[in-house]
């Protein structure tokens, strides 16, 4: 077996082996439901409540998508500014570290009193927690960029903005690529968050129902359809960066 196909399956082996392992403990120490369900107690409330369980996955996803896009766009935009300018880079990024210190948990309240229960908060929380990662990656690809490579550019004409976009931009699509795979994951971090203290639906308004009516079990279901989700968005971002920035990773394919 090569080496590739052996890293290729050793996830999933050692999922399989952690389950049974999981499945085992529970067996043994004869574990009750409603307070830490088994893999076999989970997939039975995945097959009996599948349709609620999909819808509200559903759900979570688009609103997850929604605010997830809103800072991707933000957070390139200012990005950009950071990182292209030191006054900005100076004035703007302490900030940001201040504005990423604070609990998201603790915003919640706060956009509920304006937006409402429903998707708001959701899609808000979700766009909150999951812009700075972005920002900082972009920040640092640019603001990085090699003074020499500058100077020498400077030096053929060009001016700059020409060595921001054309050399900083491409420069930083590892960077940016990197902090998608995090931001995506904190994004469904928020989402539930809020669904959890402001939704009407989706998987968080589902856990919370199952967990406050202790069936464990359905709960944790959600728990495996949110790392699910994560999961496949974070290999979608690693597929798409492996093909648009090779030329990033070619000291390390050899390996």
């Amino acid at each position: 077996m090569s080496r590739h196909t052996t890293e290729r399956w050793a996830p999933i082996v050692l999922a399989l082996i952690l389950l049974l392992l999981w499945q085992f403990a529970c067996m043994a120490f004869a574990i009750p439901e409603f307070i830490f369900p088994s893999p076999l107690a989970i997939g039975q409330a995945m097959a009996e409540f599948a349709g609620p369980i999909a819808e509200a996955g559903w759900k979570t996803f688009w609103v997850t998508m929604v605010g997830f896009g809103i800072s991707i766009v933000v957070g390139v935009m200012l990005g950009f500014l950071v990182g292209s300018s030191r006054l900005a880079y100076a004035a703007v990024y302490p900030l940001l570290v201040a504005f990423n210190a604070v609990p998201k948990a603790a915003l919640v309240p706060i956009l509920i009193v304006w937006f409402g229960i429903g998707v708001g908060p959701g899609i808000l929380t979700a766009f909150l927690i999951s812009f700075f990662p972005i920002t900082v990656n972009m920040a640092t690809g640019l603001a990085t960029l090699e003074p020499e490579l500058e100077d020498v550019l400077r030096v053929l004409g060009a001016k700059r903005w020409d060595v921001l976009v054309k050399v900083g931009l491409p420069r930083s699509m590892p960077y940016f690529f990197g902090s998608l795979k995090i931001a995506i994951t904190l994004a469904f971090v928020g989402t539930v968050l809020a669904e959890m203290t402001a939704g009407d639906s989706g998987i968080g308004y589902l856990m919370q129902s199952a967990g406050s009516s202790q069936r464990l079990p359905l709960a944790f279901a959600g728990l495996v359809v949110i790392g699910a989700m994560a999961m496949a968005m974070y290999e979608l971002f690693s597929f798409i960066e492996k093909n648009t920035t090779a030329w990033a990773h070619r000291g390390s394919q050899g390996e």
